[in-house]
């Protein structure tokens, strides 16, 4: 490429990018813009000599190739999945591979981290100085933390810098996610936070066939779900026969707060605020919203009735038991992921039930639970998604930050989400994709390959109806009907959540991954506790929780808040 045409095209995407050009990936109406972010690059477009003088500096031809080869290590979550492929070395590591050095001359190595345990693997790689250069976590406070051990780079100069040179992850990106973490105050940028494309979330799922057996209606409130689990209990010999003694009613995780959202969700008050969603937020399961203990009581009462599974607490993340029982057919409600019951085709839960149980075997989403005001209250995510950062190890990072902008550009998006044609999908008529289960070296080890598109989450085609009807074609043996009903019910009345901008909190240092095992360890102990000893095992769970740390975050965020905002209670 001539370099007069490549300035062309930096000065070009330099302007889509202060248009907030992609058609996609814009959601402006949740992406709070940031005042104390510094703005876009506002300067006119460099000289060719200039262009030019930097590009050399930069040990860049015209092109973006280092003219000598760089090496950079990135990490990628190791799912363990039975029958999957090396997640460090199969058929989509070397297509990034072979993409970076053809259009980067950039060598790449992943760094596999256990997905379930990936905090401490982490910290073990920061602490013996061999974490990857290009990392990522779903959570922020650990970033913040290794951010104030001097263990990670500020990313602030590094977008601002080469803002001209990395289109492709700022048009992804945006203003918004670029700057969502940068501290208003001193300027610094930990993480990047990645696009999450589509906001739906979770779906609380029952045996469809059950009802019809039962000649049960889909629960529409609170009543008539626990009127629906006991008729399954009541009925577990017509329903399972030999296996009456195996049925499971509802069936729920160690991670209760995850797996009972949409039930807990429901005893919020309707008029919570902003403001108390910041402040009481940085729980990501909403531990300590007002109200949230009437949820886990109920789940308590269902439990001590002998609706709920019995042995949820005993299986850690990334056990397959509750899977295998929902595949064996034995499981009649759940709350889970939106699209929970309908991935991994043959192989998933759908895909046995049918073989075991046959083709009218299927979970369908329901809405069952109501808040005060009656409506159905979903707390959505905010447009963000995983955190990506660079270790202070890290000796490339402009190669790391083309990484980024490399695996952001549509094209190779697009490549990692849907694989090869006639492997993986099928292109329909009308454009959009149909997914095909693989099983050899073309088999996904994470759907739509998220663990490679760390800057993207959900699908993304570029065009948001074809996006639309290709995750409706992306669920092979499930009937579209159910995708749809899961699709709308996601996100009915949901609240989107909003960025307060309000900088680090230092009383959340070092304190993520320990309040999060509190929260855990005492949900779980409520929910099985006898109902006379509920509220003591609750408040003495949640009395821990705040002295560990809790209460003084609390305390730091309304402060911030006030700092900020005074007495208004709302974003505006």
């Amino acid at each position: 490429m001539r370099l007069t045409k490549l300035l062309t095209i930096l000065a070009l995407c330099s302007g889509l990018v202060l248009a907030g050009c992609t058609n996609s990936n814009n959601n402006n109406s949740t992406s709070p813009s940031n005042s104390s972010a510094p703005p876009a690059s506002e300067s006119a477009s460099p000289s060719p000599d200039e262009a030019s003088a930097k590009l050399e500096k930069l040990g860049l031809d015209s092109n973006l190739r280092f003219k000598e080869t760089r090496k950079i290590k990135v990490e990628i979550y190791d799912r363990g999945n039975t029958g999957g492929t090396k997640p460090e070395d199969n058929f989509y590591t070397n297509f990034i591979k072979d993409g970076m050095l053809r259009d980067h001359n950039v060598e790449v190595t992943f760094v596999p981290v256990p997905r379930w345990t990936e905090g401490e693997a982490i910290n073990n790689l920061l602490a013996a100085g061999e974490a990857p250069d290009v990392a990522v976590t779903y959570s922020y406070p650990t970033v913040q933390t290794y951010a104030n051990m001097g263990g990670i780079t500020n990313l602030a100069p590094l977008v601002d810098e080469h803002k001209d040179l990395l289109p492709n992850l700022w048009g992804l990106l945006t203003e918004s996610n670029i700057n969502w973490d940068r501290d208003p105050n001193a300027g610094t940028l930990w993480a990047l936070e990645a696009r999450l494309n589509i906001l739906n979330r979770i779906n609380t799922f029952v045996r469809e066939d059950w009802l019809k057996k039962l000649n049960l209606p889909a629960p529409t409130n609170l009543q008539e779900f626990e009127n629906m689990l006991k008729a399954f209990k009541d009925n577990a010999s017509t329903l399972l026969g030999k296996d009456a003694g195996k049925l499971i009613p509802f069936s729920t995780s160690f991670d209760v707060g995850w797996r009972a959202d949409h039930l807990t969700s429901s005893y919020f008050p309707d008029n919570i605020t902003d403001k108390d969603m910041y402040v009481y937020g940085f729980d990501d399961r909403r531990l300590l919203y007002p109200n949230y203990k009437e949820g886990i009581r109920t789940l308590n009462k269902w439990y001590n009735e002998g609706l709920v599974w019995k042995d949820f607490p005993l299986y850690p993340a990334g056990d397959a038991t509750e899977d295998n029982l929902m595949k064996a057919g034995f499981v009649g409600a759940f709350i889970h992921n939106w699209d929970y019951p309908y991935r991994s085709g043959e192989d998933g839960i759908t895909g046995n039930l049918h073989m075991l149980v046959g083709p009218d075997a299927n979970y369908i989403a329901v809405e069952p639970f109501k808040n005060e005001a009656g409506v159905y209250q979903k707390f959505l995510s905010a447009p963000v998604d995983r955190k990506v950062f660079f270790p202070a190890t890290n000796k490339e990072p402009l190669a790391s930050m083309l990484y980024l902008d490399w695996i952001s550009k549509i094209d190779n998006r697009v490549y990692l989400q849907f694989g090869e044609e006639g492997k993986t999908h099928e292109k329909m008529p009308d454009g959009s994709y149909k997914t095909i289960a693989a099983t050899d070296e073309y088999l996904m080890n994470s759907p739509a390959n998220i663990d490679y598109t760390i800057t993207s989450n959900g699908l993304d085609t570029g065009n948001p109806d074809l996006t639309v009807k290709s995750i409706a074609n992306g669920y092979a043996g499930v009937d579209a009907r159910l995708i749809e009903v899961a699709s709308k019910i996601t996100t009915n009345e949901g609240r989107v959540g909003k960025n307060a901008k309000a900088g680090e909190i230092k009383a959340e240092e070092g304190q993520g991954e320990a309040l999060k095992a509190k929260r855990d360890a005492f949900l779980d102990q409520a929910v099985v506790a006898p109902v006379a000893k509920f509220d003591a095992v609750y408040d003495a769970g949640m009395k821990d929780y705040l002295k560990s740390g809790g209460q003084a975050i609390i305390d730091e965020r309304i402060a911030a808040w006030e700092k900020l905002y005074g007495s208004e209670t709302m974003l505006k």
